[in-house]
């Protein structure tokens, strides 16, 4: 709003009661407003009139700020992720891709712990590290089951990433139930990716996050270097758009993805 309002960081805050260091830290999700008064102010210098439009953001600003249950657990997380929990806390409609492993807001408690301890080694983390993003991860696959409103979800399984054994046999048929369980769902759409298809596939993740109320849709990737990055440039978001779109185009129909799961189930050995 501030740049399509034609100000700079500078600008917007001259004679408010918010500094630039704040603006620029709200701007890019690492602090908060904790008074809608300062809100309220830097909305009517973005020419934002409207009453309903200008209530909806600040109770958005509000409940966001009541969801940060990951504060006190911030100094640990990968760099970018506290600004990604607040998006994805925000969101209205999420549509996930990973090639690798199933996405983390599908999966099971057992199943995430195998993908963290797969990774323990290479990546030299501690316990609390492993024990806090497997207490971060449930807490986010709430949103698909809360009452009132829960996030909707839009998910494309890679095959590959469907028959890659994190665990064993018992472990991935208790994942294929979860994600069978979650199809269910009337907010959540699963689709599969079948190998062998020719066909356009993303060679990392893709997770897009529409967050209605007038806020940009967002971007996000876990990058080579440990770290999460967010971005809502409308370039950014239009190929993660187009590369949702040119697999969900090739996936199977959502109908029958509880058929699929049930037939790897089988397949499935110790």
């Amino acid at each position: 709003m501030r740049k399509e309002a034609g100000f700079t960081i500078a600008q917007a805050v001259d004679g408010l009661s918010v500094d630039e260091s704040t603006l620029q830290r709200v701007e890019t999700g690492w602090k908060s407003f904790r008074q809608a008064g300062h809100l309220r102010e830097l909305l009517e210098r973005y020419g934002i009139t409207d009453d309903d439009q200008m209530d909806r953001l600040v109770a958005l600003q509000r409940e966001a700020s009541s969801r940060e249950w990951w504060a006190d657990g911030s100094t640990n997380m990968l760099s970018g992720m506290p600004r990604f929990l607040g998006i994805e806390a925000a969101a209205q409609e999420i549509r996930a891709f990973h090639p690798v492993v199933i996405p983390g807001l599908l999966q099971s408690e057992a199943y995430a712990l195998a993908v963290h301890d797969l990774h323990k080694t290479v990546d030299e983390t501690t316990t609390e590290f492993r024990r806090q993003s497997m207490r971060l991860r449930m807490r986010r696959k709430e949103a698909l089951t809360r009452d009132g409103d829960p996030v909707k979800l839009w998910a494309i399984l890679n095959e590959p990433a469907l028959r890659y054994p994190l665990g064993d046999a018992d472990l991935m048929r208790e994942q294929y139930d979860e994600l069978c369980k979650m199809a269910d769902l009337e907010n959540v759409t699963i689709q599969v990716l079948p190998q062998g298809e020719r066909g356009y596939v993303a060679l990392h993740d893709v997770s897009i996050m529409m967050l209605g109320d007038g806020l940009p849709t967002t971007v996000v990737s876990d990058t080579a270097w440990f770290t999460v990055a967010v971005t809502d440039k409308p370039r950014e978001v239009d190929r993660f758009s187009r590369m949702f779109e040119a697999m969900a185009s090739n996936a199977l129909p959502p109908r029958e993805t509880p058929k699929f799961l049930h037939q790897l189930s089988r397949e499935i050995t110790e």
